[in-house]
């Protein structure tokens, strides 16, 4: 009878301990990073059945939410770079945002920040946009409350916080300041034919409406079929993209990655 005393107690108080943590749900991805989920690129992914697509970002670039906190659980397990998580080096686990891309957290109740570096993936909660570690999340608090608003902003890429580059334009203009990394393109198809000429006649149709961005036609071997696919690139996210197909009302156009070619979704 003792024994089962003391096992439940214990149970008990391993419960509490995840509850106060403040930690996400999240997926236990093995050891061996081979599920693409766990792939350190910028592919998208699928968490519980929901599509997630990482994107690129830029130095300035800021976002709002809920932050927690992840630790004991997680400790010592494969990260979603393949690093080993190590709960007291200040590291984040973010569900889209570029791996190695230094951010700046700020709890907006407290004005207390750190910087972190993206490691991992996650949280999957909605509302929750960065998961802390317990070193990071601690000198914000959240080893007592949980979880906190957040404010983040994104610093460098590659580990490294960076400074703003000045860049002189004319000597009659401004200095402005340039610090992007663009880590994912995406583009718009228009059409797809086996037709060379009606792939022609749909470029020069969206050149007018396609100044800012790259017109070009791509040749694709399917199954011996050739197909000339009419495709309008430069587009920095899938927003923006999206956006344009929404503005110029283009019907059964689809977001793609300009990069890899991959169909992402049809709007």
């Amino acid at each position: 009878m003792k024994s089962f005393k003391y096992l439940g107690v214990a149970s008990i108080f391993y419960i509490i301990m995840i509850f106060s943590s403040g930690c996400s749900q999240r997926n236990c991805y093995g050891k061996n990073c081979t599920i693409s989920a766990n792939h350190p690129t910028m592919k998208p992914y699928k968490i519980r059945g929901i599509l997630y697509r990482p994107t690129f970002v830029r130095v300035g670039d800021k976002m709002k939410g809920v932050a927690s906190w992840y630790g004991p659980g997680f400790h010592a397990k494969q990260t979603s770079n393949c690093e080993t998580y190590d709960m007291y080096a200040m590291t984040a686990a973010h569900k889209t945002w570029p791996m190695n891309t230094m951010v700046r957290a700020t709890c907006r109740d407290t004005g207390k920040s750190v910087i972190v570096r993206i490691n991992d993936r996650g949280p999957f909660v909605s509302g929750r946009v960065i998961d802390l570690s317990f070193k990071a999340g601690k000198k914000l608090g959240l080893d007592k409350k949980g979880i906190t608003k957040i404010k983040l902003e994104v610093l460098g890429f590659k580990g490294k916080v960076r400074k703003p580059v000045k860049k002189y334009v004319t000597k009659s203009k401004n200095n402005s300041y340039v610090d992007k990394v663009l880590l994912s393109n995406f583009a718009v198809q228009v059409g797809s034919f086996m037709d060379l000429n009606m792939a022609k006649n749909y470029k020069i149709r969206y050149t007018s409406i396609s100044r800012d961005y790259k017109i070009s036609i791509k040749i694709v071997q399917v199954d011996s079929i050739t197909y000339y696919r009419v495709w309008i690139q430069g587009f920095k996210s899938e927003n923006e993209a999206k956006d344009f197909i929404k503005k110029n009302s283009i019907y059964g156009a689809i977001v793609t990655r300009g990069d890899s070619g991959e169909n992402c979704k049809r709007d």
